[in-house]
């Protein structure tokens, strides 16, 4: 995206993390976002900000995100962490109970297109996997598939739209998901 900041980019007047947030609150109990930047530049979102917990700003990529809000769900009393990129700003509504309802117990859920790519960040995380997460980051790994699926994650197709993953990385996907929106109305 030209070095711009995905979180602030606006579709339809909103910027993405905005987005994220409002399509998740009527999921979760709770949300917290992982940002790495400023704070301030992020939009007044009433949510705590937690960044990866590395010295000197170092940025570990998803993974690390993952295991930072580990930890803030679990002093929140949570059992689980449902997880989104700020990227995918069009994921359908009631994924969060879709993964819970097709997930088993202790491992994590990862969602599935219906055209079979599966979306790592996209997924429920019980605060029991924490500690296996945190081993398999310590010892290099940064993909998330790679560690989940070490833990047994179990992959759900989520029964929704083709344009449903669409993953903002370009301009051009930015004004995809522009003309998506306005189809819907």
């Amino acid at each position: 995206m030209g070095g711009a900041d995905k979180a602030l980019l606006r579709l339809a007047g909103v910027s993405l993390v905005e987005r994220a947030c409002a399509a998740l609150a009527p999921q979760v109990s709770g949300i917290a976002v992982s940002y790495n930047g400023d704070p301030a530049a992020l939009p007044q979102l009433g949510h705590p900000v937690i960044a990866d917990p590395f010295p000197g700003g170092r940025r570990e990529g998803p993974l690390a995100g993952i295991l930072a809000g580990l930890d803030l769900a679990e002093r929140r009393g949570a059992a689980w962490l449902a997880s989104v990129p700020v990227d995918a700003p069009l994921l359908p509504g009631g994924w969060v109970a879709a993964l819970a309802a097709l997930g088993r117990g202790g491992v994590p859920v990862m969602a599935r297109s219906r055209d079979g790519r599966v979306h790592p960040v996209v997924a429920l995380w019980p605060l029991s996997c924490r500690a296996g997460l945190a081993e398999r980051f310590a010892a290099g790994e940064r993909s998330i598939r790679a560690a989940a699926g070490s833990l047994g994650a179990v992959v759900a197709t989520l029964e929704a739209g083709e344009d449903a993953f669409l993953n903002v990385n370009t301009p051009a996907d930015l004004a995809r998901a522009e003309e998506i929106l306005r189809s819907r109305g």
